[in-house]
């Protein structure tokens, strides 16, 4: 280690989505009746999909987080791939039930459970054990705050999808999109599990754009460790857009798309374990 690398910090973002949800409603409130049909990146959904999915996320959280009520599966997960498909069920069930209401129903409830979910956040422990485990970093068991964070990303990533699918400008600048990409790395040291490199083998990872910044992924012991800075004689660098991150770490690239759009100098086997990294509740591709 250097000094100019330092590990990661814990995010504490639970005060950024009352100002996430004003901005939200003030986009759905510009939507016209095309708008709300449009195509989006998300699979099948089109921007009303997503907006009713947002809705989803922010219903459950009141019922289990503050209300308690958790439903129990119909079925056993015992692995990462069967939770992702049990959560994927969820989602389409709840997509499809929701078509069946109007814009103007799903932005009245927006308005009702956005404040009430911000509420819910500020009154958490950060560091207190999170209802949920941020399972794509690797964690059986995560803190609030890093749970919190991961609900931010999850936010910020929906919004970015509908203001791409109508043409809005998006929420680029470094309040609020730094927190999104320095969040998504925290996936790399679990992304290179398995990869085998000599102790203290670096990876730097840079990344351009006011939202930007140096990272560092350094091999310690039996895995991989997550810094901030730059280090100073990595055996692979990586270089990419802050626009390019933020899609390849929520599946928004192809992988033929991504290795045009990401520099990797140095040992191509360091570097293309980036390329698969996903920072969102998916199946690889």
């Amino acid at each position: 280690m250097t000094a100019e690398l330092h590990p990661v910090r814990p995010l504490y973002l639970a005060d950024r989505f009352a100002p996430l949800h004003v901005e939200l409603i003030a986009l759905l409130e510009r939507l016209t009746p095309e708008d709300w049909d449009r195509p989006t990146a998300a699979a099948l959904w089109s921007v009303k999909d997503i907006v009713a999915h947002l809705l989803d996320t922010s219903l459950r959280r009141l019922s289990f987080q503050r209300d308690g009520v958790i439903p129990r599966p119909d079925r056993p997960i015992e692995s990462h791939p069967d939770l992702v498909a049990y959560l994927d069920r969820l989602n389409g069930e709840w997509v499809a039930a929701a078509r069946r209401l109007s814009p103007g129903v799903l932005l009245d409830l927006h308005r009702f459970t956005g404040p009430r979910v911000a509420e819910l956040f500020r009154s958490l422990d950060p560091h207190g054990r999170a209802l949920f485990p941020v399972g794509w970093a690797g964690e059986n068991s995560s803190e609030n705050w890093f749970d919190v964070g991961r609900e931010y990303t999850e936010r910020w990533l929906h919004q970015a999808q509908i203001r791409d699918a109508v043409g809005a400008p998006g929420l680029i600048s470094r309040e609020w999109l730094h927190p999104v990409l320095d969040l998504f790395l925290r996936a790399l040291p679990h992304a290179y599990r398995e990869v085998a490199a000599a102790e203290g083998t670096g990876v730097g990872i840079g990344i351009d754009g006011e939202a930007g910044g140096s990272w560092a992924l350094l091999r310690e012991g039996a895995g991989w460790r997550l810094y901030e800075g730059g280090v100073p004689a990595p055996a692979a660098r990586l270089a990419l857009s802050q626009d390019t991150a933020w899609r390849l770490f929520s599946k928004g690239l192809s992988p033929a798309v991504a290795r045009e759009r990401v520099v990797i100098e140095g040992n191509l086997a360091l570097g293309s374990p980036l390329l698969g990294a996903l920072a969102i509740m998916a199946a690889p591709s």
